[in-house]
């Protein structure tokens, strides 16, 4: 349970968000923000939201700039997640302050270029005891399980799995970790990992399909149950691997014979990782390929299909832009991993790896060891 002073803290929060008409159950930590900024005696602080908090920005910044008395600027592009922290942005508009909401710290505040930088995970307040009630209703106790969710949710996951373990489940509930993700956060590109041998049923907490698909993708063997803390529902999601795999795969083996690569650099927020791109062109010259290098901050099919004399693109920046979608682009669209299994430098494995952040992820991962 939480403590006595965090349960007051957190009361503080509710009640100045009611009063400023933002939804309590949603923490923005305006206190905190408030705090950090005056601690830093920042003038020029700038905000960035994903799509789905957007509507509450101009509150936001309205109610910062008039506590703090520095100037507040909204970024304004397209957030997919953490990964599109636009730190280049901020410090080119002259911030001396950074605050990314939504998001868990997938780019270390120490490579951060803005002075001062701080994340708001704006984790969300769910019918904890809703969540519980329908566990105990349709999982049975004696399953072997582990839970992951958004990191939204985290907080209310552990206060509902806490109860379920203690008055539910009859063996330890897993809470996988893939750091730097905290215990038990899943993103779409990045899963934590489990032994299917030792688990029979993955719970999942979140809303949409696109986080419990990377488990799915990287868990070939199992299925999960997803509870929507918005709708109140618990369904059982299943993924078309082998149909996945067999679409990267052709995708793969085209890409072997090919001469010509197209290497794309996203360049929203912090997508693209010019380490990944520099030991991808390296590879690719080494056996003599022609390498074109490209810079995009969204990469779309018919921007793509201008490019001529190309035989293959290989893009980072998100790989499931190239799971998801690369079946609609004129030629191979490959991800970091896959480009290295074109290149001969890894193998075709019988799990597809969902490891982008991952510290402990392959050698085509962001986090790798440079040596590797």
């Amino acid at each position: 349970m939480e403590s006595l002073d965090a349960q007051h803290d957190h009361e503080q929060q509710r009640e100045t968000q009611r009063k400023l008409g933002l939804p309590t159950n949603y923490r923005f930590e305006i206190d905190k923000c408030i705090r950090r900024i005056k601690e830093k005696d920042a003038h020029r602080v700038a905000l960035q939201f994903p799509e789905g908090l957007l509507m509450f920005a101009a509150p936001i910044a309205d109610i910062l700039e008039e506590a703090t008395g520095a100037e507040m600027v909204v970024l304004g592009d397209v957030t997919y997640g953490a990964c599109c922290v636009d730190d280049f942005s901020a410090a080119a508009l002259g911030c001396d302050f950074f605050i990314h909401y939504g998001h868990s710290c997938l780019i270390s505040i120490k490579d951060c270029i803005v002075s001062n930088m701080m994340y708001v995970f704006v984790e969300i307040d769910i019918d904890v005891q809703h969540f519980i009630d329908t566990v105990k209703a349709l999982v049975p106790a004696d399953a072997h399980v582990a839970c992951i969710g958004t990191v939204q949710f985290i907080s209310s996951m552990r206060a509902g799995l806490r109860v379920l373990q203690a008055e539910h489940f009859i063996h330890p509930v897993v809470i996988p970790q893939n750091r730097p993700l905290s215990n038990g956060e899943i993103l779409g590109c990045t899963s934590p990992k489990v032994n299917p041998a030792e688990v029979d049923l993955v719970l999942y907490i979140g809303d949409g399909r696109f986080h419990v698909e990377s488990f799915l993708i990287a868990h070939p063997g199992l299925s999960a149950l997803q509870y929507d803390p918005y709708k109140k529902t618990l369904s059982r999601e299943t993924y078309a691997t082998a149909e996945m795999r067999t679409l990267r795969h052709e995708a793969v083996e085209k890409a072997k014979v090919a001469q010509s690569f197209a290497i794309v650099m996203g360049t929203l927020g912090r997508q693209g990782h010019p380490r990944v791109v520099d030991r991808i062109i390296a590879l690719a010259h080494s056996q003599g390929k022609r390498v074109t290098l490209l810079l995009m901050s969204e990469i779309f099919p018919h921007k793509m299909a201008l490019l001529e004399d190309v035989d293959c693109y290989i893009q980072v920046a998100c790989p499931r832009l190239s799971i998801d979608w690369g079946y609609a682009f004129d030629r191979p669209l490959l991800s970091p991993y896959e480009a290295e299994v074109a290149l001969g430098n890894a193998q075709w494995g019988e799990e597809y790896p969902m490891d982008h952040y991952s510290r402990a992820g392959g050698k085509w991962a962001v986090y790798t060891d440079k040596s590797l």
